[in-house]
């Protein structure tokens, strides 16, 4: 009786413990249509409870005083939590292991600090940056991976003079330099269809007008979208277009055509109108 009791005492006991192991390796899974960036793992013990990626702006820690560096690219956005029942990582640890696999891949490191870090990956003529941050003493963290994209706008001169002649204006979105009223390289096609509209409608007067988002004072909004205007103006001109057929204006935050609390309609918001006189 006694070895009948040690027997079934035994078997209660390795129940008890495959009980205790199915408990140990339970592991949540990510969230639907979630997965790691191709260009960065996750730490072990960590599943993703959320992920989006889209055309958007990320603010990036670029100096060891907390000054920011604000850029537009493709944005992926992961959201990692610690596993259940799973000691976590420390915020040194999550840091370590993102920073010893940025420098693996050839990036360098921009701010490393506590919390937070700020990495660069510049490889087959693209630069991407990352920014990591660290939540809740190690038990989540994100990862935002922005690919340095502008808004790209494929339109011609005729479509602008369609939507000139239906509608009598359009919004083109002219990517220019942070801040500043410097036209980039990938607009410049943009500018040569405004000068080909031009040209081949020689009774055609355009206002060219400049819009912001409402980031920023009315007054800097409104000195920059007039600027902006004015460098549009200019480019055409340098295209062999007589200036005195346009004119150029900027109205700043005033005149916004999407709800300038999401990105996206902040992105929408930032363009320049030609508008028919």
């Amino acid at each position: 009786m006694s070895q009948r009791i040690k027997l079934m005492g035994l078997g209660f006991l390795c129940l008890s413990l495959l009980a205790f192991a199915g408990a140990t390796f339970a592991q949540e899974k990510d969230a639907e249509n979630c997965k790691d960036h191709p260009l960065l793992s996750r730490m072990k013990n960590y599943y993703i409870t959320e992920c989006e990626t889209r055309f958007d702006e990320a603010e990036f820690i670029v100096t060891a005083d907390g000054e920011t560096k604000t850029l537009e690219g493709q944005r992926t956005k992961i959201r990692y939590d610690i596993q259940p029942d799973v000691q976590r990582a420390s915020p040194v640890q999550v840091r370590k292991n993102y920073t010893n696999a940025v420098k693996a891949i050839g990036g360098q490191v921009i701010y490393d600090q506590e919390y937070q870090a700020t990495y660069k990956v510049a490889k087959g003529g693209k630069e991407t940056w990352i920014r990591l941050d660290v939540w809740n003493d190690g038990n989540n963290y994100d990862l935002i991976i922005l690919e340095v994209k502008a808004m790209e706008q494929e339109v011609t001169a005729d479509a602008m003079y369609d939507a000139l002649s239906k509608d009598g204006f359009m919004a083109l979105y002219i990517n220019f330099d942070t801040g500043k009223a410097t036209i980039k390289p990938e607009s410049e096609s943009i500018i040569a269809q405004i000068a080909a509209l031009m040209k081949g409608h020689d009774d055609l007067k355009l206002g060219i007008e400049g819009h912001t988002d409402n980031v920023g004072t009315p007054a800097s909004n409104k000195t920059l979208s007039e600027q902006r205007a004015k460098a549009v103006l200019d480019a055409v001109v340098k295209q062999g277009v007589v200036a005195a057929r346009m004119t150029a204006v900027g109205w700043g935050q005033e005149k916004p055509i999407a709800d300038n609390r999401s990105e996206d309609g902040r992105a929408k918001n930032r363009r320049v109108e030609i508008v028919k006189r």
